[in-house]
């Protein structure tokens, strides 16, 4: 198995390899495990956070073997840009993948945990979550942040920020990193950057005004192209969850 470590990291290897290896009879399992499966142990006086990614389908097994890079080593590689950056999230510890000599199969992520007090989804689901609004502003300068290093998180997703509360601020953890782009970033792609993140047009509403006044642009202007992105990402899922339900019935 290929395995590539932190330079922080190098003195664990024997424990990691000890958890790659008792991946499916140990550590205590996070999420419900439909597409990855993640899981922590314990390693001296921290819990690591390891993912394993689901085996791809057989085209993806090709391409990550002789072509692309794994969502591991993506996920370990995005991260160490990440802080390079400034910017959250969960420290980078290792990365393994396990192929033959033609075909790619499992890999992991290992990262250090981080235990959050929210993630951007309680805000959709309560709207009157404490300190709701300022929460909001930060996490859109955070987003800001992002836009400005040339970071395009594709995933730009309700689970995948974690929010964290030291004192009388808020700070932001990206999880989930296989998939970003590292480019300069067109005021559109910015703000569609968004359009995955609520239903509600109050927090589209806060989150467009506080993007306005950090890039220089129109309140009505941000927001308006906001909130039609939203509507239009909202509409293209239901349709595609709509297909996905008729198709199951047809399997049936």
């Amino acid at each position: 198995m290929k395995k590539h470590f932190h330079s922080k990291y190098l003195n664990k290897q024997a424990s990691i390899d000890m958890f790659i290896d008792d991946f499916c009879s140990s550590g205590i399992l996070m999420g419900d495990e439909i597409r990855n499966s993640i899981k922590l142990f314990e390693l001296d006086d921290q819990v690591v956070n390891i993912k394993s990614f689901k085996i791809p389908n057989v085209f993806n097994k090709i391409a990550y073997k002789f072509l692309r890079k794994s969502k591991a080593q993506r996920s370990f590689e995005y991260a160490k840009k990440l802080l390079d950056f400034g910017i959250g999230t969960p420290h980078p510890i290792a990365y393994y993948e396990d192929s033959s000599a033609l075909f790619f199969g499992r890999s992991y992520y290992v990262s250090e945990q981080v235990d959050c007090d929210l993630t951007y989804r309680e805000l959709i689901r309560d709207l009157n979550y404490p300190d709701h609004e300022k929460i909001l502003r930060e996490f859109t300068k955070f987003t800001f942040k992002l836009h400005e290093n040339n970071v395009y998180f594709l995933d730009h997703s309700p689970g995948n920020t974690l929010i964290k509360k030291e004192n009388d601020t808020y700070r932001f953890y990206l999880v989930d990193l296989n998939r970003m782009q590292f480019k300069s970033l067109s005021f559109v792609e910015r703000i569609r950057n968004f359009e995955r993140l609520t239903i509600h047009e109050s927090m589209v509403k806060i989150m467009s005004e506080e993007y306005s006044k950090l890039i220089d642009k129109p309140y009505e202007e941000v927001f308006n192209l906001m909130w039609k992105s939203t509507q239009e990402y909202q509409q293209k899922f239901y349709r595609k969850r709509q297909l996905k339900k008729r198709l199951k019935f047809w399997k049936k």
